[in-house]
């Protein structure tokens, strides 16, 4: 916690500094990752590595064919005429979103009234007391502990002793045996953690954890939806989302792809290739990375996943060569007008993510923000 304090009060060397749990958005034990993919980014002339933790999405525009060309171009005036429903402008976008026509899902989504219009906080240095006059200690919402799936792995570990016990005990194991079947456990275990960057660990712990606690699963959706809600409120496109490790197992075949929310990102790849980032891409970012974490915060007072957010953050802002008065300007503005905008919008969150626990599609949650925003002043 006093790694915490000393980097968001300017004391700590930038990046890095913050003690815990990493997580995926709901991973223990996983390292630089955020929603399951670790995509590096080489910034020209740099040799430098900006991990960008969000996951993005790639735009595919080799799917447009001259058809699909006009046939867009039409459905895209009809919007812009207002002769397009709200429904079927979202079913269109829900199309191009599986169809990974990125670039056209957003230029359907830029029609709807809620997408990028969420009201931002003045952008300047804030001290760490004008945050705590907003009612935001930092210090918590930015050390997040794991401490479910912690108590999850630890009862796991405690089992394989008592079980290895039981097993000697029973069938008269000597100690080279038990000795080989430890050797083994560790060996899979660093098999996992190279091949599969603790896919199998990870799928075991969010799958028991998800039985064994209640409260658990309602974390996971309150995070991910505050990720959903604060991307599509700044103007970034969610694509889409997975609650559990297993749904991310069984949508993408992979197990190195953990649970969470994938974003349209064409725009800030695009920046990233150039070396620079534009105020307006970091600033959307910086509120996304810190949605889970702030939802939580909000919730139940204290954060245990988001860590990994966090930190690839932090990453991105030393890739960018901030200094640390920057980075502290950066992320205290990101905090405030992420808690501001979850704040303002918590009756929604809360109805986002038991759409989402119930299965939704991206489309149905976008519908259910714009109808829950539909002729607000205040977004």
């Amino acid at each position: 916690m006093a790694a915490a304090e000393a980097l968001w009060s300017g004391a700590a060397p930038l990046c890095c500094s913050i003690s815990g749990t990493a997580h995926r958005c709901w991973r223990a034990s996983s390292t630089a990752q955020w929603f399951g993919v670790r995509r590096p980014s080489h910034v020209a002339g740099r040799n430098l590595r900006v991990v960008c933790n969000l996951r993005l999405s790639e735009s595919d525009e080799g799917s447009r064919t001259p058809k699909l060309k006009e046939q867009l171009e039409e459905e895209l005036n009809a919007a812009k005429k207002g002769r397009v429903g709200r429904e079927e402008l979202v079913r269109l976008i829900d199309e191009a979103l599986r169809e990974n026509r990125d670039r056209d899902a957003v230029a359907l989504a830029a029609n709807l009234g809620a997408f990028g219009k969420a009201a931002m906080v003045p952008q300047r240095l804030y001290s760490l007391d004008e945050l705590r006059l907003n009612k935001i200690d930092a210090t918590r919402l930015l050390s997040p502990t794991d401490k479910t799936l912690g108590d999850v792995k630890r009862n796991l570990q405690y089992a394989a002793i008592a079980g290895g016990v039981v097993a000697w005990w029973q069938l008269g194991l000597d100690q080279y045996q038990l000795l080989a079947a430890a050797v083994l456990f560790l060996f899979l275990g660093t098999v996992d953690q190279i091949a599969n960057g603790g896919g199998v660990e990870a799928l075991l712990l969010d799958s028991l954890g998800r039985i064994l606690s209640p409260k658990y699963q309602d974390r996971v959706a309150q995070h991910e939806s505050g990720h959903f809600l604060v991307s599509y409120l700044v103007g970034i496109l969610p694509k889409s989302f997975t609650l559990s490790s297993l749904d991310a197992f069984r949508n993408y075949g992979a197990l190195n792809v953990q649970a969470g929310t994938t974003f349209v990102d064409y725009d800030f790849q695009e920046e990233v290739s150039t070396g620079k980032l534009s105020s307006t891409t970091l600033n959307r970012f910086s509120c996304v990375a810190l949605a889970g974490v702030a939802t939580e915060y909000l919730r139940y007072e204290v954060a245990e996943g988001g860590l990994a957010d966090i930190l690839q953050l932090d990453a991105i802002l030393k890739g960018l060569q901030f200094s640390q008065k920057k980075a502290d300007s950066q992320v205290r503005w990101a905090v405030l007008n992420t808690v501001s905008i979850l704040r303002r919008h918590s009756g929604l969150q809360a109805k986002l993510a038991a759409a989402m626990s119930a299965g939704k599609s991206v489309g149905d949650c976008i519908l259910l923000i714009e109808n829950e925003l539909d002729g607000s002043s205040d977004i």
